[in-house]
């Protein structure tokens, strides 16, 4: 409930979600202090929220298994963002400063995103110098059998590229100039157009990531996404686009967790509670998602339409009643949630009115370095090949 509360501080939100549910839930025993409850929430952190996390998963597979799925595959978008945390002593030397210049000390957070209901599947959390990529390869392991990754140019790299497909999972990246590919190698019998190489020079001991290369016009830019699935039967072009254009669902689920819910500051004042702040907030923005996806599909309506603002606000007027002498029914947050849709109108001009100094403007990515492989590359590919024992 603190996830959710509007309160000014970390101790203003505890005493609001004690206040409920002690209203809710009578019989339990609270705390009395936020000090305390934060000492309990650090030791506890770990284990609880990987139960929790299980859990949240489970009822996701059960409730919505066919809507997590895209074009056959189960659809995950994943990115990394960061949060500013307060400018104390221990917080700078533990958590250290990844940002622009005399930027503070910040949390680095990565998620796994459902791309089909628009929910959480997993996150890490980290010291703002963490890796988002490190991320990533934490979490393949609770990820459907076969799952489809979608990411940015920031994931890009032999090593994770061959981590995701060691786990069993695809992956569709866009590729930029930090990537150079090969082409006419020779590894394959057949090199169709497209088919490329991923064989960087520090890992020439190992076999090349044979890919397939997809080029998208898209309003005067051009884009490049590298895939693993190099049948067209399996994901053609068109498919490809779809999936990449609803990555940006990531970004907005990011923008409601640092607006929508107003938690784009940490308040915690040593690293350990920021950490907890950071996972037990996106639990929180995990659980309200759940409850109105549940509320959404009763009523047969996209859970991609949720409107997290609207679902805040049920969120709030909901706990606000639990205190009235004469609370009314569930039902009415029932409803409410039902109606937490966005808006359909089609926006006819641009959304900001002017550009603001230190607005973010992120130069789009160019295009990959391809390069044919010299006669000494292909040598060598061909006496690493023949080492490799053939397959019964």
């Amino acid at each position: 409930m603190a996830a959710w509360d509007d309160g000014q501080n970390l101790g203003v939100r505890f005493d609001h979600a004690c206040e409920v549910a002690k209203k809710l839930h009578p019989h339990w025993s609270l705390g009395s202090s936020y000090s305390g409850f934060a000492e309990a929430l650090v030791r506890q952190s770990r284990r609880i929220i990987d139960g929790i996390k299980t859990k949240f998963r489970r009822m996701m597979l059960l409730k919505y298994s066919r809507r997590l799925k895209r074009y056959g595959w189960y659809v995950f978008a994943v990115d990394g963002s960061r949060l500013e945390a307060p400018l104390t002593v221990a917080n700078e030397e533990t958590l250290g400063c990844a940002g622009r210049e005399k930027s503070g000390p910040q949390v680095f957070m990565t998620t796994l995103w459902n791309m089909g209901v628009g929910l959480p599947w997993d996150f890490r959390v980290g010291p703002g110098t963490d890796s988002e990529r490190r991320h990533l390869e934490q979490m393949l392991g609770d990820l459907p059998p076969g799952s489809l990754i979608v990411a940015d140019a920031g994931f890009v790299g032999f090593e994770t590229c061959w981590r995701m497909l060691n786990a069993g999972h695809s992956f569709l990246l866009r590729v930029g100039g930090n990537i150079t590919l090969l082409t006419e190698l020779g590894w394959e019998i057949e090199e169709k157009d497209g088919l490329v190489y991923l064989w960087p020079t520090k890992h020439r001991d190992n076999e090349p990531l044979v890919l397939r290369l997809i080029t998208l016009e898209r309003d005067k830019q051009t884009i490049y996404l590298l895939t693993n699935i190099r049948q067209q039967r399996k994901l053609s072009h068109e498919e490809a686009g779809i999936l990449y254009e609803m990555r940006w669902g990531i970004e907005v689920f990011y923008r409601s967790y640092k607006q929508t819910l107003d938690r784009k500051r940490l308040l915690s004042r040593t690293p350990q509670t920021c950490l907890a702040e950071c996972q037990w907030t996106m639990l929180g923005l995990w659980l309200l998602g759940l409850m109105t996806v549940d509320q959404l599909l009763s009523k047969k309506i996209d859970p991609l339409m949720l409107s997290v603002a609207s679902a805040r606000d049920a969120i709030r007027r909901a706990m606000r009643r639990s205190l009235q002498p004469r609370r009314s029914a569930t039902g009415s947050l029932r409803r409410d949630l039902s109606a937490a849709v966005k808006d359909t109108y089609h926006r006819h001009g641009p959304k900001a009115a002017r550009d603001y100094p230190r607005k973010k403007q992120q130069k789009p990515p160019g295009p990959p370095i391809i390069k044919s492989a010299t006669e000494k590359e292909r040598q060598r590919a061909s006496r690493l090949k023949a080492k490799i024992p053939i397959a019964a």
